[in-house]
């Protein structure tokens, strides 16, 4: 039987650490104590469908039942953030393609291929966006482009596989851009041009998942956009290191401008462009 709004079940403080421990074991997801009562909030319905009355019911059931894996995801994915539009932070963007893919082009003349990699890709605008921002370019045609995006949430993925996208994800997007890039199919609602889709493809990762990061190739450029600001510190580290280890030498990782690895100790070079800082892999690493 469904909870009343004002019989819903308090989450104590013991509880809350306990799931915020479980969580930071399981994706390095961060919450800070004001966020106790979203968490709350957030998770109760969970409770309800799963018949439990309280919140350390919950915390058993993720660690102990057999379907906890799958709970995990779903609590995960009912507390990350998962706010993205089509060319979202224009100037970064600006500067991808008017200066870094020309240097990846230059690099990659031999092979004329060329890997990206959306770490945190939601539902899909990001990698799609730059699908676009290539064939813009005409720097690629004929090339083996492959633009890989990952994310935690299988239901995001499941949108972004769609490519189907209405005004919210549109919002920045210019009448031009909309006419080039994408085709209507009802009102208000628009699909990706399947040219620009088919350079895309998904995968379900946690960032901390060593081996499913190995099943990825060798990247170019890796776009990973107001996702490390989540995670706790260590959780951090490891996923920048695993950004380096996955870059080709010469690769570049853009991240939010809300972000900087300026309180880590990488071996990342700090690249200055017209319109933003980047990072590189050296290419002699």
């Amino acid at each position: 039987m469904p909870f009343e709004e004002d019989a819903r079940p308090l989450l104590t403080a013991e509880e809350f650490r306990l799931l915020k421990e479980l969580l930071l074991d399981a994706c390095g997801l961060q919450l800070r104590e004001d966020l106790k009562y979203v968490v709350e909030r957030r998770l109760w319905p969970r409770l309800e469908a799963l018949s439990l009355r309280d919140y350390s019911g919950y915390y058993r059931y993720l660690r102990f039942d057999a379907r906890a894996r799958e709970e995990v995801e779903l609590a995960i994915e009912l507390l990350v953030p998962h706010e993205t539009y089509f060319f979202r932070e224009p100037t970064q963007l600006g500067s991808f393609e008017r200066e870094l893919l020309p240097r990846l082009c230059q690099q990659n003349a031999s092979s004329r291929k060329l890997r990206l990699w959306s770490a945190g890709c939601s539902s899909g605008e990001e990698p799609y966006t730059l699908s676009m921002l290539i064939a813009e370019t005409g720097l690629f045609d004929g090339w083996d482009v492959q633009i890989h995006g990952t994310d935690i949430s299988r239901r995001m993925l499941t949108a972004a596989r769609a490519a189907e996208y209405g005004s919210s994800a549109l919002r920045t997007t210019t009448p031009a851009q909309l006419a080039r890039h994408f085709d209507p199919i009802s009102a208000g609602r628009f699909r990706v041009k399947a040219g620009l889709k088919n350079r895309v493809s998904f995968g379900h990762l946690n960032l901390l998942d060593e081996a499913g990061l190995k099943l990825l190739p060798r990247m170019d450029a890796i776009f990973c956009r107001n996702v490390l600001i989540y995670l706790e510190p260590a959780a951090r580290r490891k996923v920048v290191h695993s950004f380096w280890e996955q870059l080709v030498a010469g690769g570049y990782l853009l991240l939010g401008h809300s972000e900087s690895l300026l309180t880590f100790s990488t071996d990342f070079a700090l690249v200055q462009l017209t319109g933003d800082l980047v990072y590189r892999r050296p290419a002699g690493a």
